[in-house]
């Protein structure tokens, strides 16, 4: 599932007459999900202005959106009834947190809108689900993301089996499994041994911590 992020990088207006200098304009872009019929992996990478789940799911048409839950290592859902509104507890979305969604027929979404800081993760021993940040564009394969972190499994959400397709770290080095592409903006299953700050540095505010257990 191949997602693209084009920045557009506004003109300076400047008031010829007035001579009055504007500011400089955000960095605007979109990455886009090619979603199928069924359960799909998303991301929010740009600011969108959602706050909410089911503000997220009206907008694509999903039948469900769940966020992962770390302790049980399960999504945790709502779905929406055919006569309008939802069954389950709403919740909180956030630029750069992965989600599920699941669709009745295939369709495209576009996270739009302002490029934010590049999202950072809290994970701990386990499984963590993780998106690759957008400043991390030389990381276009699962091993080499593997090799970032560092974790000893990377996987991609295959929706055609509602799998996560994985490659897993050998102790001596190398990885067993075919390794496959991944983009900015991709969700990622990852298990590290330890805990990690990924990318790099302390843990700080705002980051996402996706513990596993």
């Amino acid at each position: 599932m191949k997602k693209l992020i084009f920045p557009l990088l506004l003109m300076l207006a400047i008031g010829m007459l007035a001579a009055v200098e504007s500011d400089p304009s955000n960095v605007v872009g979109y990455v886009k999900y090619p979603c199928a019929a069924g359960n799909n992996t998303i991301a929010i990478p740009m600011e969108q202005g959602f706050e909410m789940a089911t503000e997220v799911g009206e907008h694509i048409g999903a039948t469900t959106v769940g966020a992962w839950n770390p302790a049980d290592e399960v999504w945790d859902t709502i779905s929406a009834f055919p006569w309008g509104g939802w069954d389950g507890i709403d919740f909180t979305v956030a630029t750069g947190k992965p989600m599920l969604i699941s669709v009745d027929d295939a369709v495209d979404f576009y996270s739009i809108g302002d490029l934010p800081e590049p999202a950072t993760y809290a994970m701990v021993a386990g499984n963590n689900v993780i998106m690759v940040p957008l400043n991390k564009s030389d990381l276009d394969a699962a091993s080499l993301v593997g090799e970032d972190i560092p974790a000893t499994t990377v996987g991609i959400w295959n929706p055609a089996d509602e799998v996560w397709d994985t490659i897993s770290a050998f102790p001596w080095g190398g990885w067993d499994g075919a390794d496959f592409p991944v983009a900015i903006g991709d969700p990622l299953l990852v298990s590290v041994d330890d805990d990690v700050n990924w990318p790099g540095g302390a843990a700080a505010r705002g980051t996402f911590n996706v513990k596993s257990k």
